[in-house]
């Protein structure tokens, strides 16, 4: 059986809305503001190649897949991220055009973490994290915390139910502050 890992880049403040510089958000890419630093870096990437499959939400998949197919690198990780099977939690995308992307319904996730050995992976992707939570299917969270409040924007967990978790590990990563948490259920 997989496991299923959120991972998140998060404020202070819980908001997750636009990390990067696409998106109409006032604070778009108000991740790209701070050093990470290699360790940083090299985080994402491990988390990214030692993933089975990534599970996405429409949104945050329409976003993914209007980039990734035309990036390349000479590390292999935008290699892994378009070859990778990718499963679209979706009621309302009909038709998944990325490569090896197959659209699914929140109640089918169950099933697909069953067919999966290794960890499934959810970025982004906020309405799918709380039917994920409300299912009990989260079977870790990742978030790499960036020291600023936004004041505004989307919250990761904004109407998720009530669910414990023990932290795991922490970890700075660059020199400006930034820190990765590692929370599994309690």
């Amino acid at each position: 059986m997989g496991r299923i890992v959120v991972t998140e880049f998060l404020s202070l403040d819980g908001v997750f809305e636009s990390p990067g510089p696409v998106g109409d958000f006032e604070h778009a890419g108000w991740t790209f503001r701070f050093n990470r630093g290699a360790d940083g870096d090299r985080f994402k990437f491990d988390e990214h190649m030692a993933a089975e499959a990534q599970l996405l939400g429409r949104v945050t998949y329409e976003g993914f897949a209007a980039a990734w197919p035309s990036v390349t690198d000479d590390v292999g990780f935008a290699d892994r991220m378009n070859s990778m099977p990718k499963y679209v939690v979706s009621a309302t995308l009909e038709k998944a055009e990325w490569n090896n992307s197959t659209v699914i319904g929140i109640d089918d996730v169950a099933r697909v973490r069953e067919s999966h050995p290794g960890i499934l992976l959810v970025a982004g992707s906020g309405a799918l994290v709380r039917g994920l939570l409300e299912r009990g299917l989260v079977d870790e969270v990742r978030l790499m915390v960036f020291p600023v409040v936004l004041g505004s924007g989307q919250r990761l967990f904004d109407g998720a139910p009530l669910t414990r978790f023990t932290l795991a590990s922490s970890q700075p990563v660059g020199p400006d502050g930034v820190l990765v948490l590692t929370y599994l259920p309690a």
